[in-house]
């Protein structure tokens, strides 16, 4: 089978939900794909509450994207029995977490995201291609020819676009198409940041973590079976956590030896108050409330009887090996999930409680939260893609407090979009352990980071732009994808309107003006205020 549209959006996670609706809402016929049965990624299949930056409810994000944040809310409000104080609360957090302003159950999301595309769907301008994973890309020189997906029932579909925008969770269609990029950490000498480690290693990629939901009865026994492999996980020391368990409440030692204090876990507490800014969360979060996506003193008594929350922890962060790029790349997708198997399996049987004793057997799995028969989300979350070798690299000296001081983050002329996240945010990785970190200054998107160097008809729209993998760990948040999305699949459209294409926009300061003028008439916030500073 064969389709043709004006745009190949291949993934279906935010930045390629919000580039279909961009293209769409320009008056371009789109095709997407995801290989899933839920659009909307980290924050749907991969079950990851919203991560912003502390300024979301009046700055730093586009239209679009506050039209979404109200829509989450308004589904509640219409649709669930609130109480009277949080259907007044104009920032109804339903989750009340501690890393998400709008903390919701994931089935939420799609239904809102469903609804933003129906009416494209119902004129037949949006057609959506589910449990499609790319397979080939065919190119001529610098062009992207066709894009072939297979279904999980083996059929495949050629999809041929003017325009592809590869919105995949690693940065797929970058491979296939044999289209210049990197991955993994580079080196002082490759990006010149001060950060980065002297030697340059592709397959030292941040962890991922194959989330899972819970909820909790006390005095109830919702214990799964015991994990054949579970010993192994129970014992594992990885070299990334300097020694210490990986299924453990300890964190390790500070520079003294003293050991740092341990994460909590306080099922279905009342008495939590919740702080928005990460900065004050401490080194021992209480991760009940850390990604509660249901909190149910904001629902009528005895609509939830346990609170939700989402499993996304020190505990099943897996650094074992990357999950593309290596032969055994298979079984690293299969240990992740067995990771949080054994995490599951822990909290229930061995973890160590308050009172001296260990387990909470009433802590039980919420299949239906994930939509999976499992009971684990649909997709690992991925933390670090593949990454287009771009016009333009941000890299840290761009963004960092340490390097740019109280000047504010690089302000560029070819801005198309804007970000900020509390850390420039990276996980232990399957190499050497944890690189620098950080904070970034409230920062922009440059148009030469979403454009790569030879290849003129693709462009990335997730976490596969030209950052660096410092840098990745500001730009890969929710709303920061959703803007590269909403760029990306509004410069396409715009190619398309003017007969031109991303590197003649990108070449020509008046084409990129010209640009830059369409996306703020639609709502795109392009820069912050000059005086915003982190």
């Amino acid at each position: 089978m064969e389709i043709y549209a004006d745009i190949a959006v291949i993934g279906g996670g935010l930045g390629g939900v919000s580039a279909a609706l961009a293209a769409l809402q320009a008056g371009r016929r789109v095709v997407m794909t995801d290989p899933t049965s839920w659009l909307g990624g980290q924050l749907t299949s991969q079950l990851v509450p919203l991560d912003e930056h502390l300024y979301i409810e009046t700055d730093g994000a586009n239209r679009s994207y506050r039209r979404f944040r109200d829509a989450l809310r308004d589904y509640y409000r219409r649709h669930y029995p609130l109480t009277d104080a949080a259907r007044d609360d104009p920032h109804l957090n339903p989750g009340e977490a501690w890393v998400s302003p709008v903390s919701v159950d994931p089935r939420v999301a799609v239904a809102v995201i469903d609804d933003l595309l129906a009416p494209y769907r119902s004129s037949g301008r949006l057609t959506v291609l589910m449990r499609s994973e790319p397979v080939a890309v065919e190119t001529d020189g610098d062009r992207v020819t066709c894009v072939r997906v297979r279904s999980e029932d083996g059929t495949t579909t050629d999809l041929h676009a003017p325009y592809v925008l590869d919105a995949t969770e690693l940065g797929d269609l970058l491979d296939l198409g044999g289209i210049e990029h990197v991955s993994g950490r580079e080196s002082q000498e490759q990006t010149g940041e001060p950060g980065a480690w002297p030697t340059a290693d592709p397959h030292d990629m941040q962890g991922v973590s194959w989330c899972f939901a819970i909820e909790h009865h006390e005095g109830e026994d919702h214990t799964i079976d015991r994990p054949a492999d579970y010993a192994y996980w129970r014992d594992l020391r990885p070299p990334q956590l300097d020694g210490r368990p990986i299924l453990s409440f300890g964190e390790p030692a500070d520079a003294d030896g003293r050991p740092r204090p341990v994460f909590t876990f306080t099922p279905n507490r009342d008495d939590d108050v919740i702080d928005l800014d990460h900065r004050n969360i401490g080194l021992a979060p209480e991760l009940w409330n850390y990604r509660r996506i249901a909190a149910r003193r904001h629902f009528t008594p005895g609509f939830y009887r346990s609170d939700v929350v989402v499993a996304n922890w020190p505990m099943n962060d897996y650094v074992g090996g990357p999950l593309f790029g290596v032969p055994e790349a298979a079984g690293h997708w299969q240990a992740a999930k067995a990771l949080s198997r054994a995490t599951l399996y822990w909290l229930q049987t061995d973890a160590p409680r308050p009172d001296g004793g260990t387990g909470w057997p009433g802590v039980r799995l919420r299949a239906d939260v994930a939509g999976t028969t499992d009971g684990f989300a649909m997709h690992p979350y991925i933390r670090e893609s593949r990454r287009i070798l771009a016009r333009r690299t941000i890299v840290e000296q761009d963004i960092s407090t340490t390097y740019r001081g109280d000047g504010g983050a690089e302000r560029y002329p070819d801005t198309v979009g804007t970000g900020h996240y509390f850390w420039i945010d990276r996980h232990h990785t399957t190499g050497d352990g944890r690189g620098a970190g950080g904070t970034p200054h409230p920062f922009e998107i440059p148009l030469g980071a979403l454009v790569p160097r030879r290849v003129r008809n693709l462009l990335p729209a997730a976490k596969n732009i030209g950052t660096t993998q410092i840098t990745n760990g500001a730009y890969r948040l929710h709303p920061v994808e959703w803007s590269i999305g909403e760029a990306v699949g509004t410069l396409a459209a715009h190619c398309l309107d003017h007969d031109t294409e991303p590197h003649a926009v990108a070449d020509s300061e008046e084409a990129t003006a010209e640009f830059q003028d369409r996306l703020a008439a639609q709502g795109v916030q392009l820069r912050w205020d000059e005086g915003k500073r982190w």
